[in-house]
C-alpha cells in the first residue's frame, strides 16, 4: 500500500504499522471469501492468529498481555486490519472495546478473569449496546437487572451484537433502578454465555459477512455481584468512556477504504477509452484527488482525536473530537468507495474486483457506533457548550464591525 503516511508518526509507530502488515498480508484470501460466503460464522481462526502475534489490546498493560502502547498506535493496527474489511478489524477491535471497559473499571479480579484471556485469544468477547425497541436511545434501555439473594437477574433483549454468536462474554448493560432516569439508573456486567444467555436470531446483513451478528435474549439470566462493573448505576460513567474505543475504532477501520482506492487508480492507469488512459480525464483524475484529500483528511483528524484520547479520555473535548472522526472518516469512506466504483465502472459492480463487496461492507459505517447523525448531535452540542461557558480566548471579532457600537440593533427576543 502506498497511500498511508509517515509525517505523523514516530519510528517505533512506523515498526508496528509494518507488523500490521505483515499479519495482513498472511491471511489467505481462500479464508477471506469463505467469510463473505459465509461458510465461516466467526473468524476464530484469525483472531487466534492475533493472539499468537501479540498484537491485540496494544493499549493495555503488559500484565495483562498488552504492550502499554497509545491509541494512535491502536488506530495504526486497525487502519491496517481494516485493509481486510471491517468483520476482521472488529474481530480486533473488540479486544480494544471491551478491554477498555476492564482496564478503566474492572476489578484486579475482573482483569485476571476476563482480560488476560481476552488478549491471548482464549476468550471471544461481545459488546451489547442496542435493543429492540431502540437504537441511538441507549439511556432508554429497558432490559432489567434486579438483585435477589446475591445475584443478579437480567431479563431483556439486546441486538445487532457483532460477534455474538462465538462470543463467550457479553459486557451489558441493564437497569437496576426501575424508578431513575436513564443515565442514573443503568448498570455494566460482565456476562458468560454459559450462564444463560441465548441466541435468538442470526441475523442476514447486506454486508459485514461472517461476523455472527446476532439478537440475544437473557431470560432469569443470574449474574454473579462480582460480575458487576464499576459500580451499581454507574452504567452511564462506562458507557461514555466506551464511546471513546467505539468510535475511534470505527474512523480508524474507515481509512482501510484506501485499499479500495488503490484498486481503482491502478485500475485508471490500465483502462483505455477514446484512445487514453481513463486516469488522463478529469472525470476520473478529479475523483481520484477529492478522494485523496478526503483519506489524508480523515486519517490527520483521527490521529488527533487519538492523542486527545491519550492526553484524557474523559474530556469533553475527546468526546468531540471522536464524534468528529467517526463522522467524517466513515461519510468519507462511504464517498470513497462509491467513486471507486464509479471509476471500475461496470466491472466494479461485478465479483471480479472486492469493490462491490467494500461498498456493502462500508455502508454500516455511517450507521454503528452511533449513527453520523448523533454524531452531529453530539459534535454541535460539546461546540455550544464550551463556548457558550466562555472557555475560548479568541479576540472578540464583533468589536471590529464599523458600526458595533449600536447596541440596540442587536436584538435577540
Amino acid at each position: 500500500m502506498v497511500l498511508e503516511t509517515n509525517i505523523l508518526l514516530t519510528e517505533e509507530e512506523v515498526k508496528l504499522r509494518d507488523e500490521i502488515k505483515d499479519f495482513v498480508k498472511s491471511i489467505d484470501p481462500n479464508y477471506m471469501r469463505a467469510m463473505e460466503a459465509e461458510e465461516i460464522d466467526y473468524p476464530k481462526e484469525a483472531l487466534k492468529e492475533m493472539a499468537k502475534r501479540k498484537i491485540l489490546g496494544l493499549r493495555f498493560p503488559k500484565k495483562y498481555g498488552g504492550r502499554e502502547l497509545n491509541w494512535v498506535s491502536d488506530c495504526l493496527a486497525v487502519e491496517e486490519i481494516a485493509v481486510l474489511g471491517p468483520g476482521l478489524a472488529c474481530v480486533y477491535s473488540m479486544p480494544i472495546i471491551v478491554g477498555e471497559a476492564l482496564t478503566a473499571f474492572g476489578t484486579e479480579e475482573q482483569k485476571k478473569k476476563y482480560l488476560i484471556p481476552i488478549l491471548k485469544g482464549e476468550i471471544t468477547s461481545a459488546e451489547g449496546l442496542t435493543e429492540p425497541r431502540g437504537g441511538s436511545d441507549f439511556f432508554g434501555t429497558i432490559t432489567t437487572a434486579e438483585k435477589r439473594n446475591g445475584v443478579y437477574v437480567l431479563n431483556g433483549e439486546k441486538r445487532f451484537i457483532a460477534g455474538a454468536v462465538a462470543a463467550d462474554l457479553f459486557l451489558l448493560y441493564a437497569r437496576t433502578d426501575p424508578k431513575a432516569p436513564g443515565h442514573q439508573a443503568l448498570s455494566a456486567f460482565l456476562v458468560e454465555k454459559d450462564m444463560g444467555v441465548e441466541i435468538a436470531e442470526r441475523y442476514g446483513l447486506m454486508g459485514f459477512h461472517g461476523m455472527g451478528t446476532a439478537r440475544i435474549v437473557l431470560k432469569d439470566v443470574e449474574v454473579p455481584e462480582e460480575n458487576l462493573l464499576l459500580g451499581e448505576n454507574t452504567g452511564a460513567l462506562v458507557f461514555n468512556r466506551m464511546m471513546v474505543p467505539e468510535r475511534l475504532t470505527s474512523a480508524a477501520g474507515s481509512l482501510g477504504i484506501r485499499a479500495v482506492l488503490e484498486i481503482a487508480m491502478k485500475y485508471s492507469d490500465k483502462r483505455k477509452a477514446f484512445g487514453a488512459k481513463i486516469r488522463r480525464f478529469e472525470g476520473v483524475s478529479f475523483k481520484v484527488a477529492e478522494c485523496l484529500t478526503k483519506l489524508d483528511a480523515a486519517r490527520g483528524l483521527v490521529h488527533m482525536a487519538a492523542k486527545q484520547a491519550d492526553l484524557d479520555p474523559d474530556a469533553r473535548e475527546t468526546r468531540k473530537l471522536v464524534s468528529e472522526a467517526k463522522l467524517f472518516a466513515t461519510q468519507a469512506a462511504w464517498e470513497i468507495v462509491n467513486d471507486a466504483m464509479q471509476i471500475l465502472g461496470g466491472i466494479g459492480y461485478t465479483y471480479v474486483y472486492p469493490v462491490e463487496k467494500a461498498l456493502r461492507d462500508t455502508r454500516l459505517g455511517v450507521i454503528w457506533t452511533g449513527s453520523n447523525e448523533v454524531m452531529k448531535m453530539l459534535v454541535q452540542h460539546e461546540a455550544y457548550k464550551k463556548l457558550l461557558a466562555g472557555e475560548d480566548k479568541d479576540r472578540d471579532l464583533e468589536l471590529d464591525a464599523i458600526e458595533a457600537h449600536k447596541v440596540a440593533e442587536k436584538v435577540f427576543e
